[in-house]
């Protein structure tokens, strides 16, 4: 495990039927990031520390332990230390820190002689504090893990489910889906989306009578770096006149593809149908790496006079699968699995882990040309952004870029002169209600929660993905999004 428990305290696993006691361990010399490991966790994983509110040199977290010798240490900003001032005795991993938890008058070790140089500064807590522990008169167990067997039924009756439903079950009872022309000049293009309030727009050319591609936030991210990347002031000709189709079939090439003989060629346009089977939905956009796929109808055999009915994603997919198991989640035994049990998105990785996938972050200091260019070479929707101890401030994501159509901004700023904090300030009065739910921005959720529970806020439209947050720190922990749902459903 990695981090403490959302309740402020470690679940010890394997103690089920046991007395806990809680602990407090307190590492009062400084640093950047601190973490505890101790013969508690096997010495196997890594705790995360809190500082202390109003002294951030402090770092403090609770465990519960069973009653006996423990041993542990503290891993500082990446060093192992122990804490001279407490007791410690040398042992299979060097110099230790040694605790004794008494759960019986007469229950004493006999190997138990450790230097005790002075007053401890880490505390056991009273009995009233020992009350956290119960829950209805039950001790906290470990997380359960789910099995394999109860895994696959789920995944087998949400594949029946999304496989006997169709994309006309997508569509709004009303609304409207807005299309570009592929003529358009990009200043235009980038201002409706922009005035709208929309990450992504149809492509629809006049000439072929047909729709031909996607414009997407991502596409204007491409092209102001390209601008950036020559020294072009952002309102020069090259995005004031230039057409959509220039930028995508000439300048940019983001409307091609590479064969396996390095040969590049027009990427097709990627889209359903409203017969198609939402898995097939679902499928397209997964293996596509779209955020959405139009639904185009046809009402003649030769595909003329398409009409594009819906803008299909997975959130409304997600939103189909909530609302139909909603009654009976309890044929669904993964959804009441808590998210740390189940290999299910991206997360911070454990210290010494060397094949983990590094989590994209950056403080908001940091500009705004870094932020799009790890949008892009991380190939991620979403970066959040932290302060110094890695706590969630705010988060910047692909479709925040359409901002910069507010009042020209685009033509005003330099990407890399403009920090991150003023570019989601400009946003923040935005016409993008895609950005927002329920007035926030960042949607968080805990290690602890359950599947069904994540599930329910990413169905919410606008939300692509929730960040992982320690409680009460809200240091980031992992961020899950939509396409990690399905992916893991899908199997």
């Amino acid at each position: 495990m990695f981090g403490s428990a959302p309740d402020g305290g470690h679940e010890s696993s394997g103690v089920s039927g046991t007395l806990l006691i809680p602990t407090r361990f307190v590492w009062p010399y400084g640093g950047r990031r601190v973490f505890l490991s101790g013969s508690f966790t096997r010495w196997s994983e890594h705790i995360l520390m809190s500082p202390m509110e109003g002294c951030p040199s402090v770092f403090q977290v609770i465990c519960n332990l069973t009653p006996g010798f423990h041993q542990y240490k503290f891993f500082v900003d990446g060093e192992w230390r122990h804490d001279d001032h407490q007791p410690f005795v040398s042992g299979n991993y060097g110099v230790v820190n040694t605790v004794f938890l008494a759960g019986e008058p007469d229950m004493v070790p006999a190997n138990f002689s450790p230097v005790t140089p002075g007053r401890s500064n880490m505390e056991v807590d009273s009995d009233a504090l020992r009350s956290v522990t119960l829950s209805g008169g039950t001790l906290q167990e470990a997380v359960p893990r789910i099995s394999e067997a109860d895994l696959e039924v789920s995944r087998h009756r949400i594949s029946i489910f999304l496989s006997t439903h169709n994309a006309y079950e997508l569509l709004p009872e009303s609304g409207k889906v807005i299309a570009v022309d592929v003529n358009l000049p990009v200043k235009q293009a980038f201002h409706i989306l922009y005035e709208q309030g929309i990450p992504v727009a149809p492509l629809w050319d006049f000439c072929r009578g047909q729709f031909v591609g996607v414009l997407s936030a991502l596409d204007f991210i491409l092209i102001l770096r390209e601008l950036g990347n020559h020294g072009s002031n952002l309102t020069e000709e090259e995005l004031e006149t230039h057409t959509i189709s220039a930028w995508k079939e000439g300048k940019l090439h983001l409307n091609r593809q590479i064969d396996g003989g390095g040969r590049s060629y027009p990427r097709r346009l990627i889209y359903a149908g409203p017969y198609d089977s939402l898995k097939d939905v679902a499928l397209k956009i997964l293996q596509n790496q779209v955020a959405t796929v139009p639904i185009i109808h046809s009402s003649s055999k030769d595909g003329s006079f398409p009409q594009l009915l819906h803008l299909a994603s997975l959130s409304g997919i997600l939103k189909c699968i909530c609302r139909h198991f909603r009654h009976s989640s309890s044929s669904l035994p993964i959804l009441q699995q808590p998210i740390c049990s189940i290999p299910l998105g991206t997360w911070v990785p454990k210290i010494g882990e060397p094949n983990g996938r590094p989590l994209a972050m950056l403080k908001r200091n940091a500009s705004l040309s870094a932020a799009l260019s790890l949008l892009v070479q991380a190939e991620v929707s979403s970066i959040p952004i932290v302060d110094d101890n890695d706590s969630l401030m705010d988060i910047y994501s692909r479709s925040d870029i359409t901002a910069l159509a507010k009042d020209r901004a685009y033509a005003q700023i330099r990407l890399d002169e403009m920090s991150i904090h003023q570019a989601l300030q400009l946003g923040q009065d935005a016409n993008s209600p895609y950005g927002f739910f329920n007035g926030q921005r960042c949607q968080m959720c805990l290690r602890s929660d359950p599947l069904h529970k994540v599930m329910e806020r990413l169905a919410n439209p606008g939300v692509r993905r929730l960040v992982i947050v320690e409680a009460g720190s809200k240091r980031v922990e992992g961020i899950i999004s939509l396409s990690d749902v399905f992916r893991f459903l899908l199997g």
